[in-house]
């Protein structure tokens, strides 16, 4: 067939061909035979050179209309279920949550989502856009960042990675118009069992739930028998009730497996040959829902088992028991239970514990995974364990603010957890030692145990594993003013003479502000360690809230309240570090309060002008001030001097070391009756009382009077203010004010009372004590 193009081509060599005979039509020429002949060539090559470029053209056209067709993809769609090594995608527009995860800066896990990866890198915004997506090999030390309002996650490897850049199609390379997505069948899931069921195995749950051991166990059950088993066809699978017999591990007990026939062990040869490398797709997307990718397998397993149900069907029942009545017989490899695979499929994508099954980059010596139950535990249940005396030298009530926002994601929340269980063991919790509450915080916080719910630190370990994340903000600030009113009271177990630690777990940053939060909770004599995971660089300090959140929190700024892990995957490499300074209550410094730091000394007016009735009013004033301070040994201790023109000793500081006793020392305090020599009774009180005061106690004098002194108070006052005593002056009635401003500290006003009347003295009890606080918060604190 000619082409369109070759016809033109005859036309001009025919006219070229007319014009040369006209040419030669006078006369015969020699070289007619030869032009025709050039004039046919000519024609011809025209030909076939626009053929060609008419057939260039074409195929240019068809490449041109091959590249329109970019394939779009979901915000979630992650590079790893993607198969094609190179391709452009286009991302819809909203894709910067968090819920996206990402993992990794510049270079990502396939694990991480395509698009919210692009807007990270800066490739596309939250408008969406083209992506070209690049696989590489598997790399180590994936590092998180905060870019374009989106924060990456850190990992320590994985086996896939994937670059992104400009949805640019590159010279030479020809992408697919549609993508190709792995499914629950592909080869590289099947390829990944083996070392999934292995990781498991090492990363067994220390969850105690009976569902739990056993739908745990199952699965060790489950990969035993079938780890021969040809992978079926999804239909096969569904229709398949009779198992392929092969080679199975036996319970010590019995030699040979016997089927059974029950109902209750109905099962079929999907849910052993898929669970496994399904539980670990779910498990590596962080997530406690059914994949889209097993829902209907899940769902067909679960109509498979309601049918065998209802119609009580028998079938065969690989295992090691011999009848249906001893199937979950114990396993003493294990120390579990065995159960039916069905339950484990069925459970798998709901239950936590499989997210705490992760695999991680570092081996801790001691597991929180590794506590399974013999089989005398489990067939001989026992109650908590008896109340453990703990590590004496450690005697502290420690509050653990567990991150529980969605910013930390499933997996590091699972770190977390086993942190804080290598915590508790380390710590040795007893009734004698450290006791240990947690408050998990996000949008708020909660209590999920408090210090006396668990004495001994197995009891305690079990309960961290249980915990469920609360998601939401990082509102640091509220839950330190929760812990502040809440936590450390009598009633959830504090013990009053341990000091109170706050450790609080921070995943980047807060989303408020934790200074006068923090400020509230250290004036109530909360010690206050932050444990920062992946703090902001310097490039992502301008999306903290309160720089310096650390520094304004703790009570030194020294370093010793602030710990800065560069990743949760290091995490356990600080927890002896913490314990040490945790248990050093010489250097908690918040613990020393305004209410538990002081030698508080009272020079109590017994001159006759009191009267009897009024020195009871006076003694009840001295009551009610000692009362609001907590005394003991190491805390504040009261003395007491009562002087007419002689003086006398009415009990030191070492006297008495409860509050009930000091109590009851004041009342029996007697009047005595005489002048007035307030002078003398200073200097008395100094030398009686104050010398032998402790070297870290602040020494504070109040001074109760009724009247003019017989002697000069400015001099003996002045000698009392230069030894560190801080000097407080009650006047009553007759008290001359210049002997009260005398005797006070600087500034005299604030440390000089005067009421008319006796029966008016408790009206400046809670005024003096918030004096007394309000000094003492008011020191350096660096």
């Amino acid at each position: 067939m000619e082409s369109k193009w070759l016809k033109p081509a005859k036309v001009c060599a025919q006219r070229f061909l007319i014009y040369q005979h006209l040419q030669c039509s006078s006369a015969t020429h020699p070289d007619f035979a030869l032009l025709t002949m050039k004039a046919t060539i000519i024609a011809t090559f025209f030909g076939v050179f626009l053929t060609c470029t008419y057939t260039a053209k074409e195929a240019t056209k068809k490449t041109k209309k091959a590249k329109l067709y970019v394939p779009q993809i979901d915000c979630d769609v992650k590079a790893g279920k993607i198969i094609n090594p190179e391709f452009i995608a286009k991302c819809p527009p909203g894709c910067q949550d968090v819920k996206y995860r990402v993992y990794g800066t510049d270079i990502y896990a396939s694990f991480s989502s395509v698009c919210n990866a692009a807007i990270h890198s800066g490739i596309i915004d939250n408008s969406g856009g083209k992506v070209l997506v690049q696989k590489v090999a598997g790399h180590s030390g994936y590092r998180g960042s905060f870019s374009n309002g989106v924060r990456s996650l850190s990992l320590p490897r994985w086996r896939e990675s994937f670059l992104v850049s400009e949805g640019k199609p590159r010279k030479g390379v020809t992408y697919p118009s549609t993508l190709e997505y792995s499914s629950s069948k592909s080869t590289a899931v099947k390829s990944e069992s083996k070392k999934t069921e292995q990781d498991l195995k090492g990363t067994k749950s220390a969850d105690t739930t009976n569902t739990s051991e056993k739908a745990s166990d199952q699965g060790d059950t489950v990969r035993k028998e079938y780890q021969t088993t040809p992978v079926p066809t999804p239909a096969t699978q569904m229709a398949t009730t009779t198992p392929t017999p092969t080679a199975t591990t036996t319970d010590p007990s019995t030699t040979v497996p016997q089927p059974t026939t029950t109902p209750a062990a109905t099962r079929t040869t999907a849910p052993p040959a898929k669970t496994r490398p399904g539980l670990h797709r779910v498990r590596d997307m962080g997530s406690s829902s059914v994949h889209p990718a097993y829902a209907s397998v899940v769902a067909a397993a679960a109509r498979q088992v309601q049918a065998a149900q209802g119609r009580g069907q028998n079938t065969a029942f690989r295992g090691t028991s011999t009848s249906a009545s001893n199937r979950n017989i114990l396993r003493h490899d294990t120390g579990a239970q065995r159960q039916e695979p069905v339950a484990t499929f069925q459970r798998a994508a709901s239950s936590p514990v499989h997210l705490a099954m992760e695999i991680d980059s570092w081996k801790p010596g001691l597991s929180l995974f590794d506590t399974g139950f013999s089989s005398k535990e489990e067939l001989n249940p026992k109650p908590l364990e008896s109340i453990s005396q703990g590590n004496q030298n450690c005697k502290v009530d420690l509050c653990f603010l567990m991150d529980g926002s969605w910013s930390i994601g499933k997996r590091r929340f699972q770190l977390q957890k086993r942190f804080l269980g290598n915590m508790a063991q380390a710590l040795g919790i007893g009734s004698a030692g450290p006791l240990m509450g947690i408050v998990q915080y996000g949008d708020d916080p909660s209590t999920e145990f408090n210090l006396k719910t668990y004495a001994n630190s197995k009891d305690l370990r079990n309960a961290i594993d249980k915990i469920q994340q609360k998601g939401g903000l990082s509102n640091v600030g509220k839950a330190l003013s929760f812990v502040n009113k809440n936590f450390f009271l009598d009633a959830n177990g504090n013990r009053g003479g341990a000091p109170n630690v706050v450790v609080v777990m921070v995943d980047g940053w807060p989303t408020d502000r934790v200074e006068e939060a923090s400020r509230l909770a250290r004036e109530s004599g909360i010690n206050i360690f932050f444990v920062t995971v992946e703090a902001a660089a310097q490039s992502e300090k301008q999306n903290v809230i309160e720089p310096n959140f650390v520094d304004k929190a703790v009570c030194r700024t020294s370093g010793f309240y602030s710990i800065n892990v560069p990743s949760w995957f290091s995490l356990h490499k600080v927890v002896q570090p913490l314990v040490k300074r945790v248990c050093d209550t010489e250097r908690l410094a918040c613990s020393k309060t305004c209410l538990n730091a002081a030698d508080i000394g009272f020079v109590i007016d017994g001159s006759s002008s009191v009267g009897t009735g009024n020195f009871r009013m006076v003694l009840q004033f001295v009551a009610n001030i000692s009362k609001e301070f907590e005394i003991s040994d190491t805390d504040t201790r009261i003395g007491a001097v009562q002087y007419t023109y002689e003086q006398r000793l009415e009990f030191s500081f070492d006297k008495y070391s409860t509050k009930q006793d000091v109590l009851n020392a004041i009342k029996r305090i007697s009047y005595w009756s005489g002048g007035t020599s307030t002078g003398a009774a200073i200097s008395y009180a100094s030398e009686q009382l104050f010398s032998k005061s402790k070297p870290n106690k602040r020494k504070i004098m109040i001074l109760i009077t009724d009247g003019r002194s017989y002697d000069d108070v400015s001099v003996p006052a002045m000698a009392a203010h230069q030894n560190g005593v801080i000097a407080y002056s009650v006047g009553v009635a007759w008290a001359a004010p210049d002997e009260l401003e005398a005797i006070a500290s600087d500034p005299a006003k604030e440390h000089s009372f005067f009421v008319d009347e006796f029966d008016n003295l408790y009206r400046y009890v809670n005024q003096l004590i918030q004096n007394i606080c309000t000094e003492f918060n008011s020191q350096p604190r660096n």
